[in-house]
């Protein structure tokens, strides 16, 4: 029998493929951009079929309609990484949280969590028969190798992305679902002048020829707008979204000089809008990796001069990073944040950095504290952090001792919050 063949063979509906799926089933499903959308809403549309389904996946986009109270019991959702439609199940108890970090997630499937039904997105096949993961690569082809069963939503709009372990082929997959929508895109975000002000303050340490990682977000499109006149800048990152596409056209990001996968633009999911889906579908300079080799520190070292740029929420005097919690509240997860972090610091030239507002709450709070809330998790060590930004400067903590680095985050805080910052320092290292 030939792929094609095959193909049709394997060819379902949503309803006929989750009768796959039984009560007490570990289900893994593509996260982010490439949740597959028809699947979740068919499964929440058929609930009383089920009993007790675990469904791990990260970051998704959409509505997630089997997280909703009514789908309680049928469905439990498992996760290293909280998103807004899926924080409300962990508060109500009906989710449970796995601390991990984001290159771990592929050696925890079918350990930790079983796998038994892997429900992935996928591109239409090529010539040979083999679809690619669209944009969620990361543990999708170590979902579906561990799985019992592959489900395989075949969207029309899903780009077609290349890297070797980024496809699976038509045989491997038990049922084929065709579908056709939008994949969800998220919004170009506000840039004011707070983050403009970080984002050239972040520019000021990156340098012609650096290799960059990035989140999304605010913070991560002003470093954007700021590089206009960097020359030959690279891309090595878990993700990367539309202000990475106008630096191409711009010509200042070519990944000509990277050490590692020179030329190519090397992620492992990507989330924005129509417009980086665009950029990405057949383009054979952006390569997708699985997040384990992405996202290893020692891959990531073997880019010299890499710059690793990452958000939190609060960091206290001492320089520890809280990045996923509000206190015992978890708010998001590790991610990759650690990872990059640990990469910069094995890359020969390479530095990271914590950007962040110096306030929140709308200014009625500092993220610079004295000490940081009470049951929060210190997602990256005070050890590991080089630099921390926020609109009033930079404040070096790699190689400082204590009284340095309180003395130097003081002085990036926001000025409403010095006068206590500093009698909190003067309480443990005497006057400033």
């Amino acid at each position: 029998m030939n792929w094609k063949e095959t193909y049709k063979s394997r060819i379902a509906k949503s309803e006929k493929a989750i009768k796959a799926i039984k009560d007490g089933d570990y289900v893994v499903f593509s996260e982010t951009a490439g949740v597959p959308q028809l699947i979740a809403k068919t499964l929440a549309e058929h609930k009383d079929d089920y009993r007790d389904v675990k469904i791990y996946h990260m970051l998704t986009l959409g509505d997630a309609p089997y997280l909703k109270p009514e789908c309680y019991g049928h469905f439990r959702h498992i996760t290293n990484f909280v998103g807004g439609n899926s924080r409300q199940a962990l508060l109500d108890q009906q989710a449970d949280f796995i601390p991990c970090y984001f290159k771990d997630v592929p050696a925890m499937l079918g350990e930790a969590f079983p796998v038994d039904v892997a429900v992935v997105s996928v591109s239409h096949p090529d010539m040979d028969g083999f679809c690619s993961f669209g944009v969620s690569c990361d543990y999708a082809k170590a979902a579906t190798k561990k799985a019992k069963v592959v489900i395989a939503e075949m969207n029309e709009m899903t780009p077609f992305t290349f890297g070797p372990e980024n496809k699976i082929h038509v045989s491997e997959i038990d049922y084929i679902v065709p579908c056709a929508y939008r994949l969800p895109e998220i919004p170009n975000p506000v840039i004011g002048e707070v983050e403009k002000s970080i984002g050239k303050n972040c520019a000021t340490l990156i340098k012609d020829g650096d290799t960059l990682q990035l989140g999304i977000g605010a913070i991560p499109d002003a470093v954007l707008l700021s590089l206009n006149d960097k020359k030959d800048l690279g891309i090595h990152t878990e993700m990367f979204s539309d202000g990475v596409v106008d630096l191409v056209e711009a010509g200042v990001i070519t990944n000509k000089k990277k050490n590692l996968h020179k030329g190519k633009f090397v992620s492992t999911f990507i989330m924005g809008t129509r417009k980086v889906y665009d950029f990405i579908d057949n383009n054979p300079s952006v390569a997708l990796y699985p997040v384990d080799y992405v996202n290893d520190p020692w891959v990531i070292g073997q880019n010299d001069n890499l710059v690793s740029i990452n958000s939190c929420i609060e960091v206290d005097l001492m320089g520890q990073v809280v990045s996923e919690t509000l206190g015992l509240k978890q708010f998001s997860g590790t991610g990759g944040q650690v990872d990059f972090v640990r990469g910069a610091a094995l890359s020969k030239g390479g530095i990271s950095i914590m950007a962040m507002p110096s306030t929140a709450a709308k200014g009625k709070a500092s993220r610079i504290v004295p000490f940081l809330a009470e049951g929060a998790a210190v997602t990256t060590p005070r050890n590991d952090v080089d630099y921390v930004v926020t609109e009033y400067g930079i404040a070096k903590m790699k190689g400082k001792s204590l009284r340095e680095r309180a003395q130097n985050l003081i002085s990036i805080a926001h000025p409403d919050f010095r006068e206590g910052l500093t009698k909190e320092f003067e309480s443990r290292f005497g006057t400033i």
